[in-house]
């Protein structure tokens, strides 16, 4: 190696080893947005938070930028807010919270180093929360705990850390531990020190909160019953070895807690310095046969988001990149390893909410988002030089069904143009049969609300305005071609083939019947898909 290669991967090593890079994953109402916000407001990133009312009546969230985002106080398009923190660079990238859209968090997953699993203190494990964790569990990703809403009445938290350890398998490894119980938050002990911090929060939290540093004596004093509790609770965890335990939580197998309230903005400056200082830096990814892509070796990246209309003046496309290995300079010319076509980079940018920068160079862990990116869709893989490609994201298994005819036939076009556009950045999967003809795709979702967005944006983007017809589906598997003949003369099931891969998708209209219909062939191939629902 010369001197000058010599001297860039020295850099790109140093770069990368600043990098950290996680998503929030929780279940709908949990406070993600909330969270995401609090924590750009603590790296200093925004003056003032956004939610500060709760979502039925809050502001829109910088994170947030879609329009049925802030009419219906909900995320459903994925955000990256980066920032620098201390001698770290953040890479935060803010997922949906609705459960109608966890397939877009399931390609979120695969761009991220570690995600902070947010629990409401009062509801604990919810289901979407658990379906995510198995996400990341697939995937290996390591998961830090914050345990929110504090300040509201909730449960006890040796409750939610043995639910958390009976329920996903995750040791819990509580950093800070509150005092008061939830609704009566008083502040927080830090567990490997000791030392007590008391808040004061700003009103209506939309600045940080106060932080002030007070002496064991003192509020054991003025709260003895509060105190003497979380002492209690801190001898009990320090007798079941609930300690920090790196290995362990790199594994996988252990989780560190802590705990806060993201409106208030208490606990979350906490939750910043341990993403800094446990969360992993990028690492070596592997392609597709299974080898490590060096992080000095020449550049390359996976595109995990595909997204339209995030600028309304130009109506333009933009991929999100993950950067995997080597330096990143714009308007360097990568190479497309699906159909080796050469990609330009000459419009780079970094993403803040809706706001965005030109981004002149990026290193693995960061996101850069690539304008006009028609030919891209989740899941390819860029490359400067050194031939590597990534494996592919799946899809997850589709529950909600509808045909879909544009309105106007005069509007074919801008209709044929919209659903394939919306299929290409896996906002929906497209099915098609030669029974239905190209004039009536149907889609299929993992949530209805996809339909929503789906229809909103064929009517606003394309000028398509559509009508659906709900199909009587509830499971999907996939299937072989040669099962399209055999199915048709079965009742209450149908065989139809997905735009983005060519899969055959074999649709139920519940469980029990395709059951019967798999003892009645017991040779059909009927494969379930990633993150199937146990209905399913």
């Amino acid at each position: 190696m010369t001197a000058p290669q010599d001297a860039r991967a020295t850099r790109v090593l140093g770069e990368t080893a600043r990098r950290r890079t996680f998503a929030v994953i929780s279940h709908p109402d949990a406070g993600k947005s909330t969270l995401t916000e609090a924590l750009a407001l603590h790296a200093e990133v925004i003056d003032s938070a956004g939610a500060v009312h709760g979502k039925s009546g809050r502001k829109g969230v910088t994170s947030d930028w879609m329009e049925m985002e802030r009419a219906r106080g909900i995320s459903v398009s994925s955000a990256v807010l980066q920032f620098a923190y201390r001698d770290c660079v953040i890479n935060l990238l803010d997922t949906p919270g609705h459960g109608d859209f966890s397939e877009d968090t399931y390609r979120v997953l695969a761009a991220v180093d570690a995600a902070v699993m947010l629990l409401d203190a009062a509801k604990g494990l919810e289901p979407q929360t658990l379906k995510l964790f198995d996400v990341c569990r697939s995937r290996g990703v390591p998961v830090v705990t914050f345990v929110n809403k504090w300040d509201r009445p909730g449960r006890e938290a040796l409750e939610l850390l043995d639910e958390v350890e009976q329920t996903i398998g995750l040791r819990p490894m509580p950093l800070t531990w509150p005092l008061g119980i939830a609704g009566e938050f008083k502040g927080l002990i830090e567990r490997e020190s000791g030392a007590y911090t008391a808040f004061s929060r700003a009103a209506g939290g939309a600045t940080k909160a106060t932080a002030t540093e007070v002496d064991a004596d003192t509020i054991a004093a003025q709260e003895p019953q509060y105190w003497q509790a979380a002492q209690d609770e801190l001898g009990l965890l320090d007798e079941i070895g609930a300690d920090w335990d790196e290995k362990d939580f790199l594994a996988g197998i252990a989780t560190p807690v802590l705990f806060g309230a993201a409106l208030s903005n208490i606990g979350v400056a906490r939750l910043l310095d341990s993403l800094v200082d446990l969360a992993p830096a990028p690492a070596p990814r592997p392609d597709t046969e299974g080898h490590d892509r060096p992080l000095d070796a020449p550049t390359s990246g996976l595109v995990f988001k595909v997204q339209a209309g995030m600028d309304r003046a130009h109506r333009d496309r933009m991929a999100f990149l993950r950067i995997c290995s080597g330096r990143f300079e714009r308007g360097m010319v990568l190479t497309h390893a699906t159909t080796g076509k050469p990609f330009a980079t000459k419009y780079a940018q970094s993403v803040f909410g809706n706001e965005r920068s030109t981004v002149e160079e990026a290193f693995p862990g960061d996101i850069v988002g690539l304008v006009n990116a028609t030919a891209l869709r989740p899941g390819d893989t860029l490359y400067a030089s050194g031939p590597v490609e990534f494996p592919t994201i799946p899809a997850f298994a589709p529950e909600h069904f509808a045909v879909v005819r544009a309105r106007d036939a005069g509007k074919y076009k801008q209709f044929r143009k919209g659903i394939a556009q919306l299929g290409n950045e896996a906002v929906i999967q497209i099915l098609r049969s030669d029974l239905r003809g190209d004039q009536a795709p149907v889609l299929a979702a993992v949530g209805p609300l996809q339909f929503d967005v789906v229809t909103g944006r064929l009517e606003t983007e394309f000028s398509a305005p559509v009508t659906l017809d709900r199909l009587p589906y509830q499971v999907a598997r996939l299937t072989d071609p040669e099962a399209v003949e055999l199915l048709s003369s079965q009742s209450e099931c149908e065989v139809l083939r997905r735009d983005s891969d060519g899969e055959y998708l074999a649709l139920f209209s519940n469980k029990w019947r395709m059951d019967i219909i798999a003892r009645k062939f017991p040779d059909l191939r009927l494969e379930a898909m990633p993150a199937g629902s146990s209905v399913s």
